[in-house]
């Protein structure tokens, strides 16, 4: 992850506003169905800027699944920039999800098989029933899964819709090496001249076809807040730096995605690491690669894919520099931000490294895995400050150095850089008697996870799904925390009833919402967030050069 790049922005900069319109343009006009509604935001029956779509009516209100937002991105459009989707003639069925971005199979429920699909640029909307007098908010969701897993569906957000009173949108970007990779040749190709960012774009292509389109479901497109959780976080932090993005949303929620600063790979690193996967692909000549790279199937592509760091690249008009830079240097989005992680993010990488494969971390290797992990001289300070006398095992208290040097601290180094453009409202997830989520709950069984990562999303929305085995008082804080990112959404300061509104970080540096149960505390305003997860030592090691050994 590292730094920047610049100049000769302005004829790709056309190109990007040119293909921005494109997208906007009208489609030739299409003969309305007899039972077309007369106007936009009610029934199941809606005509957008492609062509009709006939969704469905559920308990909880509207759906539309698997709406195209661009062209897919096969054949010749393999790595290519989003193009404007196709329209179509007669009413198109959205009742079912589209096809999941090329990925390897996963834990999670639903994930059992890879997916080799590169038809994958869809949507989803969800919206309460019924009129009302004004349009509605829209949050648009991006998926978590390290950029190189996940889908829209991974949440269910129709009860969340209902009760905040708003229009979410879950949508699908190209993932791994279909998303990201970055070449010679391809750079040629890209508008700005600089590859590696198709996910990213897919993203900004979903929420112009939101700005478009969002009307038509009863939403306000003046009004979009995009949000996201760790990878999808990562996206809406790297969409706030993002130029080419300005003027598509109003808000950005955070969740547990300011990992590693945000940082994008420099343009060198990106190419360097592009021509090693063409190489592992079987494509090792420069001259043929991006033409031989075409030629494989995505089962060949997803084959190569693994080492590789996937993500953006900074030094092109997507993005010139590094979000942190955008945000220091006040040229990134000023729009409010809600950011915010779980208090034990760093249990599920711990378990996954450890008991996960059969082989708990012992007293006797921790401080080796500490020297492993963070050199010398930081792992024998770590061994002192993280005892594991003070944690459950020594799992747990290599999890707290991980969970607080990748989320807890870089969140709350994000709060007070975000707080130099614009509002910034500060949150931790704590409750550490939540149930596992899906993927995790049977080792929950014998594992404590706590406070994970990923956990706060089931307190949200339908994680997969799935029902989420809330007891009376998780019931009651899961209330609360959509009350509270409802009420961000609508335009104003996250608040909930009877609890305290989480605070701005302009006004009360340092101070987090800290979400928890009422038999643990409730909810509160605590000031001790960055003292508990040992900010001091995190702060000071991360401004310092890195350690060689």
């Amino acid at each position: 992850m590292s730094r920047l790049r610049g100049a000769g922005r302005t004829t790709s900069a056309l190109v990007v506003m040119a293909a921005a319109a494109a997208l906007l343009a009208p489609h030739p006009a299409q003969a309305a169905p007899e039972d077309a509604p007369r106007a936009g935001g009610k029934g199941t029956l809606v005509r957008t800027d492609a062509g009709w779509l006939r969704g469905e009516s559920t308990a909880e209100g509207r759906q539309f699944l698997g709406i195209p937002y661009a062209r897919q991105p096969v054949g010749d459009l393999r790595w290519k920039e989003p193009r404007p989707v196709k329209s179509w003639q007669g009413v198109r069925g959205a009742t079912a999800f589209g096809n999941r971005c090329v990925q390897t199979a996963s834990w999670d429920p639903g994930y059992e098989n890879p997916s080799h699909t590169e038809d994958c640029l869809d949507l989803n909307v969800y919206a309460p029933e019924g009129r009302q007098n004004k349009q509605r908010p829209v949050l648009v969701w991006f998926h978590g899964g390290g950029l190189t897993a996940g889908a829209g569906e991974d949440v269910v957000p129709d009860v969340f819709a209902r009760r905040t009173g708003s229009v979410v949108v879950t949508v699908n970007y190209r993932l791994g090496a279909m998303g990201f990779l970055a070449g010679k040749g391809l750079d040629a190709e890209a508008s700005d001249r600089v590859s590696g960012n198709y996910g990213m774009l897919d993203q900004q292509a979903a929420l112009r076809w939101v700005r478009a389109n969002i009307g038509s479901f009863g939403g306000d497109r003046q009004r979009v807040t995009i949000a996201g959780e760790s990878a999808g976080g990562r996206s809406v932090c790297t969409q706030l730096a993002s130029p080419t993005a300005k003027g598509l949303y109003r808000a950005g929620i955070v969740q547990s995605g300011a990992y590693g600063d945000c940082a994008a790979r420099e343009r060198e690193e990106a190419l360097t690491q592009g021509a090693a996967f063409a190489k592992k692909a079987g494509c090792p000549e420069p001259a043929t690669a991006l033409a031989c790279l075409r030629e494989k199937s995505a089962k060949e592509i997803l084959a190569a894919q693994a080492g590789f760091d996937w993500g953006p690249v900074a030094g092109g008009d997507f993005l010139p520099v590094q979000p942190e830079e955008a945000y220091e240097n006040g040229s990134a989005s000023r729009v409010p931000v809600l950011n915010g992680a779980n208090s034990d993010e760093g249990r599920l990488f711990a378990y996954g490294q450890f008991d996960g494969q059969g082989k708990p971390l012992t007293e006797a290797q921790y401080p080796g895995a500490l020297t492993r992990t963070y050199g010398a001289e930081l792992g024998a300070e770590l061994l002192e400050r993280y005892p594991v006398s003070e944690h459950a095992s020594p799992t747990h208290a290599y999890a707290a150095t991980q969970g607080d040097k990748m989320f807890a601290c870089t969140v709350l180094r994000m709060d007070r850089t975000l707080a130099g453009r614009g509002p910034v409202y500060a949150y931790e997830f704590a409750d550490r008697t939540s149930p596992p989520f899906a993927s995790i709950r049977e080792a929950g069984r014998t594992f404590d996870f706590g406070a994970t990562h990923v956990n706060e999303v089931q307190y949200l929305f339908k994680h997969f799904g799935l029902p989420t085995p809330l007891d009376a008082e998780q019931r009651a804080l899961a209330r609360q925390m959509v009350q509270y990112w409802g009420s961000f959404i609508h335009g104003g300061a996250p608040r909930a009833e009877g609890q305290p509104t989480a605070p701005d970080q302009r006004t009360r540096p340092g101070q987090v919402l800290s979400l928890r149960t009422a038999s643990a505390g409730g909810n509160e305003l605590s000031a001790t967030v960055a003292r508990e997860h040992l900010c001091d030592l995190w702060d000071r090691a991360d401004s310092a050069p890195a350690d060689a050994g």
